[in-house]
């Protein structure tokens, strides 16, 4: 069948619906294996960029005999070029609030979190309004389930959801062996559903408009709707809300200054798309939309002519560098590594092999770093290095 996709702006999660009383109590009125196979119909997957299928999330640990299960809403935002969730706690928190208490209606939690980055600690005291105000509600219908906020420290490592749980139980925020994974073994060593802010305000959607709506839109194996950050050599910047399976060439023409040499697709851990590559490139998950397909937790940066990639691969390592929580060796040294070699190269101190090298350099990081930080770092670097080599010799 022959691709079409048209882009297709979306309302749904900005919609500023003051309704949220009716739709809990209306939601936890439904049997929790039937709220279950609601999400599992809709094929919402986790919008933090994993894209793990919301609905088995929360039948993991449901399925749990543990006497103590917890909710955590990962508000740590710290992916580069990614800012809609502070918009969404700002703007729509009680979507994020009604889902969170739903998921421990489903599960058994009595305990949620929302572990808030940082550098949002201006939410804090509003956020806190909206939680004593639903809070209250809940004790009118009886439901059993309270709200606390943990106030993350900056560190970028803990957007991962195993250093999440270490930082809130108070140790150094370090990524935890798996598996255990945390529908088994989560917070405090009990049975957790880790959820995305945006993941979250989607399941509002499913609970107030039903499955079917959200199915219907984006494509297969991609359903429903995704939020944009959008930045970088755009006339628009902002966030929209868009269905996914669009290509990057329908994404470009709406969002390019008519120059667009490249757009990395999921911040600093994501893929640097060139030109040549935006017709054979959608926006989705698994499933070959058009040629490939690249999930992204919602950072898109355009760049133009006008951008050197190599100061766009130096300041990104420079990050990695920064953030690397120096548990595992292959990150801790890869990362140092990486930005040496590629200054090396460009003082004309290394030959162009020696990019070749370092791209092999990504390939153990991959394989042997401990956590989505180490192994992600080959997804910039080798698809900036390899589109653009001349750019990081010349």
């Amino acid at each position: 069948m022959a691709y079409s996709y048209q882009l297709k702006r979306v309302d749904f999660i900005f919609r500023n619906e003051n309704d949220w009383e009716k739709v809990l109590s209306s939601t936890i009125k439904k049997k929790p294996d039937e709220i279950i196979n609601e999400l599992i119909s809709s094929e919402l997957k986790g919008r933090g960029g994993a894209g793990f299928p919301t609905g088995l999330k929360w039948k993991l640990t449901a399925e749990s005999k543990a006497s103590d299960k917890y909710v955590i809403c990962n508000a740590d935002e710290g992916e580069p070029g990614t800012f809609k969730d502070r918009e969404i706690l700002s703007k729509v928190p009680y979507k994020v609030l009604t889902a969170m208490a739903v998921c421990g209606y489903v599960t058994g939690a009595k305990e949620g979190f929302i572990y808030l980055r940082g550098e949002y600690k201006f939410l804090e005291k509003e956020l806190n309004k909206v939680i004593d105000e639903f809070q209250y509600y809940c004790k009118e219908i009886n439901l059993d389930f309270s709200i606390k906020i943990f106030m993350g420290s900056g560190a970028y490592i803990c957007g991962e959801e195993t250093a999440l749980m270490e930082s809130m139980e108070g140790r150094r925020g370090e990524p935890r062996n798996k598996p255990p994974f945390p529908t088994q073994a989560g917070y405090m060593d009990k049975p957790t559903v880790v959820n995305n802010v945006e993941t979250l305000v989607h399941t509002w959607t499913i609970f107030k408009y039903g499955a079917k709506k959200f199915y219907d839109l984006g494509v297969q194996y991609s359903r429903g709707t995704k939020l944009f950050s959008v930045s970088g050599d755009t006339p628009k910047p902002g966030i929209y809300e868009l269905e996914l399976g669009m290509s990057l060439q329908d994404f470009v023409y709406e969002f390019g200054d008519g120059d667009t040499k490249a757009v990395q697709v999921g911040g600093a851990s994501g893929f640097l798309v060139p030109r040549k590559k935006f017709k054979d490139t959608a926006i989705g998950y698994e499933g070959k939309l058009v040629g490939i397909s690249l999930p992204t937790g919602g950072s898109m940066m355009l760049f133009n002519s006008s951008r050197s990639m190599f100061n766009v691969l130096d300041n990104y390592l420079e990050f990695f560098r920064e953030e690397s929580c120096g548990q595992c060796t292959p990150c801790r040294v890869g990362c140092q590594q990486l930005l040496l070699g590629i200054k090396a190269v460009k003082r004309g101190e290394k030959p162009a092999a020696y990019l070749d090298k370092l791209l092999k350099l990504t390939e153990t990081m991959q394989l042997t770093a401990k956590c989505g930080l180490g192994q992600s770092v080959a997804n910039s670097f080798s698809s900036i290095v390899e589109n653009f080599r001349e750019e990081m010799i010349y």
